[in-house]
């Protein structure tokens, strides 16, 4: 057991680090290639601490396993808003660009409304999946666009209106940009898989039971890396790459991470949709989903109050798994 503690404690530091290095590596990305921090967010920092859930779902699509990999991504984009968003508020007012405010917010509601009209027949076929998987590429080069557009305008490619990348440390070298965001990242996927996996098994030990580990542990264990890097950005003044990591991982989840695992096998959600309670737990999706939306349409905040709020959201979202399981 001894051993398992020094395992998740490493696994914590690696946390820390990595989602630093992701942070400096990803804004002073931004301010070199002329886009905003937000765009960053949304597509390079949130695609790259969504790994887990990929890795969770895809595989589980290929081991026939569909309820764990419509699940991870609808449970994983609850944690998300409800809890890191909620977090990293609570920690910080976010004040994020006004994209994120009137467009990504959108899109994100959007993308998770179109996931509950696709299963409402329990089922996400590979024409589907190929559908959404092509919604992200169309994101992807969207975000692109607005982003070299929204940089001129706010002078990003202005070495003297980077002040946000300067907070954390501006890296002018192209290579260590890219390497800092690459060691970023694994830092932040490893680090969350020694913690999963050692609190597992010190939990374990301690008598708890399986049931409390899989709604607790396992469950947030996949958003780790998110939570880790939204919490750092917003303690080192990148509100953008915060807020950006949350909206971009919420919509790779569900356009790229259940696009590709239905491509992979078709996705079909046992008992049915009904039947099975999935529709309560796309429900809270939505609802979460919609709640960013309206907190932040107005002044582009997420405030300590509306932090706050997410967060017991959240904790009577597990409450309830947890007295229904």
């Amino acid at each position: 057991m001894a051993f398992d503690v020094i395992l998740c404690l490493l696994g914590f530091l690696l946390l820390y680090f990595g989602a630093d290095w992701l942070v400096k590596g990803s804004s002073s990305l931004a301010r070199s290639l002329g886009v905003t921090p937000l765009a960053i967010g949304l597509t390079v920092v949130a695609f790259g601490t969504s790994t887990p859930e990929f890795v969770v779902s895809v595989l589980s699509s290929f081991r026939e396993k569909s309820m764990i990999a419509v699940g991870n991504v609808v449970g994983s984009n609850i944690c998300n808003v409800a809890l890191i968003l909620g977090l990293a508020a609570a920690i910080h007012p976010l004040t994020t660009d006004r994209g994120a405010a009137r467009r990504d917010n959108p899109i994100m509601l959007g993308v998770s409304l179109l996931l509950l009209a696709i299963c409402l027949d329990s089922r996400i076929g590979r024409i589907e999946g190929a559908a959404l998987f092509l919604g992200i590429i169309a994101y992807t080069l969207m975000n692109y666009r607005f982003a070299r557009r929204e940089g001129r305008e706010d002078g990003c490619d202005k070495p003297d209106a980077a002040g946000a990348a300067q907070e954390v440390g501006f890296i002018a070298s192209r290579p260590r940009q890219i390497l800092y965001i690459l060691l970023g990242i694994a830092g932040v996927v490893y680090g969350a898989h020694l913690v999963v996996g050692s609190a597992v098994k010190i939990m374990t030990v301690l008598g708890v039971s399986e049931k409390f580990i899989g709604l607790t542990v396992v469950a947030v264990g996949t958003s780790l890396p998110e939570l880790a890097t939204s919490v750092v950005a917003a303690l080192r003044g990148e509100m953008n790459i915060s807020v950006g990591n949350i909206i971009g991982s919420n919509v790779f989840n569900i356009l790229s991470v259940l696009g590709v695992a239905a491509l992979v096998r078709p996705i079909t959600i046992p008992g049915g949709f009904i039947g099975s309670g999935m529709w309560i737990d796309y429900t809270v999706m939505v609802f979460t989903s919609a709640l960013p939306l309206v907190m932040m349409w107005k002044a582009q905040t997420v405030a300590r109050k509306d932090g706050v709020l997410l967060l017991l959201i959240y904790a009577g979202y597990v409450a309830f798994l947890v007295k229904n399981a």
